[in-house]
């Protein structure tokens, strides 16, 4: 102790109260996300201008984990907190990998070629998103033709509620999915109007869709090749007038010789009653 230097204990209480300071020190609020980003973990959100106007969008190392309406970006922080019990992050920096860079996936034209991050979902969940996944721009499908593709033939109601709960709306087109009965449906995000607003400016006819519905027509033939479709497939608008069989039900169509096609997959259920 005699070796000690002798103003040490003088000093002591002046050191504690520094470092008592430093204890009540806020890092920068940008030090964790940046952090994150570095380390390419977490979840981080960009504004977007979609076809439906201003949402925000969440990713992750896994892919795009979410599309919101929100009036800003705390709001937006909000939801996202409460849907998936985790924080999001505002983008720190400038996206950078290929599918980050909206110009890759959001320009008229561009093929989407996006990783999504469906791991919170169940596996009938992920399978119906997926299986949306597959329908055309400019087309449309009904929830029977989900359920039956996924295997689930009777789960049309589970499909219905699967897709009013996509956490991806418009990148994931659950907007292409309409009624059984051939009408357009709700749409989570903005109502039947955004629904009828992005399908319109896809190439959908609409009105035609209605006046189909009304008439309870469901499906387009050919009589030139003997094959139905459902009215939006891209084989269905080259039939020309002439050539055009209006059915009302697979079943009809089947009755009167005709095949469904291959490309568009009228219900699996036609299938298996032409065997």
């Amino acid at each position: 102790m005699k070796n000690l230097p002798p103003d040490l204990f003088g000093e002591t209480p002046s050191l504690l109260r520094e470092l008592g300071k430093m204890g009540r020190e806020k890092a920068p609020r940008t030090l964790l996300p940046g952090a994150l980003r570095t380390l390419d973990l977490g979840d981080f959100y960009f504004g977007w201008n979609s076809p439906l106007g201003p949402v925000f969008v969440a990713y992750n190392k896994k892919g795009i984990s979410a599309v919101m309406l929100a009036r800003s970006g705390g709001a937006f922080e909000r939801s996202f907190r409460r849907r998936f019990s985790r924080p999001v992050y505002p983008e720190v920096g400038l996206l950078q990998k290929g599918w980050r860079d909206e110009g890759q996936w959001a320009s008229p034209g561009a093929k989407k070629k996006i990783p999504f991050d469906l791991g919170s979902l169940s596996p009938f969940e992920q399978a119906v998103l997926r299986k949306t996944l597959e329908i055309p721009s400019g087309e449309v499908r009904p929830y029977g033709w989900i359920a039956r593709e996924i295997g689930r033939p009777k789960a049309v109601r589970a499909v219905g509620t699967v897709l009013a709960k996509n956490p991806i709306p418009i990148l994931i087109p659950c907007h292409r999915v309409i009624r059984s009965n051939g009408q357009i449906g709700n749409y989570a995000l903005g109502g039947k109007e955004k629904k009828i607003e992005i399908l319109a400016a896809e190439g959908v006819d609409v009105a035609g869709l209605k006046e189909m519905a009304d008439s309870k027509t469901r499906y387009y033939g050919s009589d030139a090749t003997r094959i139905f479709c459902f009215p939006t497939c891209r084989h269905a608008r080259r039939i020309s007038a002439p050539h055009k069989v209006f059915f009302s039900s697979e079943r009809e169509a089947l009755e009167a010789g005709y095949r469904p096609c291959k490309i568009c997959r009228p219900l699996i259920a036609a299938r298996t009653m032409a065997s």
